[in-house]
């Protein structure tokens, strides 16, 4: 189950991602202040169409101004030549000022005068007295028959001049050359005509002005066509924009409306479905995940980081358990869940605890990552009666940290100040097995506090292996003792082989062989039955164990033999434990249900590598030495000498 949750969550995952990022680029391209750009587009595009439309018309009205002015001078011009011809012709040309006065009042036409030309002057005078002198614009004119025209502003008026030479022509009539003494195409004088065009520039401002309002009122129209149009584009984007924020923060639960049927309704309307989709997915997820670990999902916060970080917690505590299923022993077990507490949680003060009900003890296993030391968080009460842990006793997580002071046997020392646990129970076949201790400061406890569950995953993948393994070991150590006497048997002895010659040899040290067999004991079957050989094989046993130390290793060899290995012992250090076992032995009163019984021992003593630099060689040394014993009297203690094994060949 929890692998297809964990597949289920990666797909929905990926599909987030997606439509986070798709949505993210269609909120940016399309959402990000649309409107100020629409407006600033369309407010650009009316200015450069206002700037063409002034430019184009102020050129086109300035040209046709210009060229209205130059056709109506020219014509002005012409009639001015006519007239002038025709009062020569009819003697009076005196009375010329008269007909420029006359033209003068036609609307437009400001001033109008006739400058000779050179050839006109040589042959006829300078003149009238009042007439001006030629300027540089006549003058120029006058002297390379061409009409020339300016334009002439100032702040009261627009005034446009031309200056129009007269030719002198063969052609038509009259004929110039019949008054004038000058060749064809002489230059006989030129009028200079002024004319107003402020008119014409007033009435070019007002039609420009009426195309310009024209211009503005259309565009004015259209964008306010164009907002509404892309008023629910808009309102989308934002929405989307909405809606990928609060999915970024873990919740799925807003929607977009959907106004329209185009393709913005259809990105509302998707998204919508994608949002449901992820939504109820991932509230699925996190409801499977929450009873995977036995922990109630807060329902705030955000959705997806709660949904990955306890889906990667399942993953891990997968991992973990394939690892811990694959390990040897328990203490292979507690190793590896000592690093995922320090690696996979930051947590560097713990305690791990196995309890022993049938003993009322608890062990500590593994304490701040070091196996076997003594407990260092607690009251050492605990490991003597374990019924003083409140998580041992009542089976449930103890929260130092929400409840300060919950324990009483939380005994931290006294540069800890502030420091907090929180203890967990692992439950196996309905009881406490173990206890794992958590020990937090005071800037930790809000982050160990919420990985409870996490850590509570990881517990529960270990517990039933833990069981497994706890069993396995009881089992294989039941095959390797001794069921009367609780002694290691002979088993034991060689599964055990190996690691105690690795051990002698690493301590270059010397281990003492001592084979004990006790005197007479056929007879004790024999006379008083084999409840009392019994009871005499119980209390020999205790006997000895009470004789030696915890690290010495006490083995019922055969029927009434038993076999002693004394760690880190010299020979004389074990003649004297073998005498005084023997003395022990002889003074050791049984009661039985046929009398008070008392029995002597023999024992040989060998040593390795002393006597031999293999094993099981020495073993058998001892046994030579035991042998001789018992041919020399019994109730007594020999220790191994070539000499015996020299006789021990002769006798076989």
């Amino acid at each position: 189950m929890a692998s297809l949750v964990v597949g289920r969550f990666h797909a929905l995952a990926a599909v987030e991602r997606f439509v986070t990022i798709h949505a993210l680029n269609v909120r940016v391209a399309i959402a990000m202040t649309l409107q100020t750009k629409l407006s600033a587009f369309f407010s650009v595009l009316v200015i450069c169409l206002v700037a063409a439309v002034m430019a184009i018309g102020l050129y086109s009205f300035r040209a046709y101004s210009i060229k209205t002015a130059t056709e109506h001078i020219s014509s002005a011009a012409e009639i001015v030549r006519v007239s002038l011809t025709e009062a020569m012709i009819n003697g009076v040309i005196d009375k010329r000022e008269g007909l420029l006065q006359r033209l003068i009042e036609v609307p437009g036409l400001k001033s109008v005068r006739v400058v000779r030309g050179p050839q006109l002057e040589h042959q006829f005078g300078k003149g009238l007295a009042h007439e001006q002198a030629a300027d540089a614009l006549e003058r120029q004119v006058l002297a390379d028959g061409k009409p020339a025209f300016e334009l002439l502003e100032d702040d009261a008026d627009t005034t446009f001049r031309g200056t129009i030479p007269f030719v002198a022509t063969t052609r038509g009539s009259p004929n110039c050359l019949q008054c004038h003494q000058v060749v064809d195409g002489a230059v006989l004088g030129a009028v200079t005509i002024t004319m107003s065009i402020q008119h014409l520039k007033r009435n070019a401002l007002i039609t420009l002005s009426m195309i310009i309002g024209a211009v503005g009122l259309f565009s004015l129209v259209t964008l306010l066509v164009m907002r509404r149009l892309t008023r629910p584009i808009v309102s989308t984007a934002r929405e989307v924009e909405r809606a990928v924020r609060l999915a970024i923060d873990g919740d799925f639960s807003s929607r977009v409306e959907v106004r329209t049927s185009d393709e913005i309704g259809k990105i509302g309307a998707d998204l919508n479905r994608l949002l449901n989709y992820l939504n109820d997915g991932l509230t699925r997820i996190g409801d499977l995940v929450a009873q995977l670990t036995n922990h109630n999902r807060n329902s705030g916060g955000n959705l997806l980081d709660s949904t990955i970080e306890m889906v990667e917690t399942l993953t891990g505590a997968a991992h973990f358990k394939q690892a811990i299923e694959e390990d040897e022993t328990k203490a292979e077990i507690y190793a590896r869940l000592s690093k995922s507490i320090e690696n996979t949680f930051d947590i560097r003060h713990y305690s791990i605890y196995e309890v022993l009900p049938t003993r009322n003890q608890m062990l500590p296993m593994m304490v701040d990552g070091e196996p076997r030391v003594a407990c260092r968080w607690c009251d050492p009460q605990i490991l003597v009666r374990n019924e003083t842990c409140r998580a041992r006793r009542t089976g449930h997580i103890v929260d130092g940290v929400a409840t300060p002071g919950i324990c009483f046997a939380f005994a931290p020392p006294a540069d800890t100040q502030g420091y907090r646990h929180i203890c967990f129970p692992v439950m196996q076949s309905g009881a406490v097995g173990n206890v794992l201790q958590v020990v937090v400061p005071p800037e930790q406890q809000e982050r160990v506090a919420a990985r409870v569950p996490h850590i509570g995953v990881y517990l529960r993948e270990a517990a039933p292996v833990l069981e497994a393994k706890r069993l396995m070991e009881t089992l294989r150590e039941s095959t390797m003792r001794d069921p009367m006497t609780g002694l290691h048997n002979r088993r034991f002895l060689e599964e055990s082989v190996d690691t105690l010659i690795g051990q002698a040899q690493r301590r270059k040290c010397s281990m003492a062989f001592m084979m004990l067999d006790l005197d007479y004991f056929k007879m004790v079957n024999d006379t008083y039955g084999h409840d009392a050989g019994d009871a005499v094989l119980k209390a020999l046993a205790k006997l000895l164990k009470q004789s030696v130390r915890a690290s010495d290793i006490v083995i019922r060899y055969g029927g009434e033999e038993f076999l002693i290995l004394l760690q880190e012992t010299n020979a004389a250090d074990a003649d004297a434990v073998a005498e005084k076992i023997r003395t022990a032995v002889a003074d050791l009163k049984v009661q039985t249900s046929g009398g008070i019984l008392q029995k002597t021992i023999s024992i040989g003593i060998s040593s390795f590598p002393d006597d031999s630099d293999t094993f099981w060689q020495a073993l058998k040394f001892a046994d030579v030495a035991l042998y001789h014993a018992k041919e020399t009297g019994r109730n007594r203690v020999v220790r191994f000498t070539k000499a015996l094994w020299e006789d021990n060949k002769k006798d076989y």
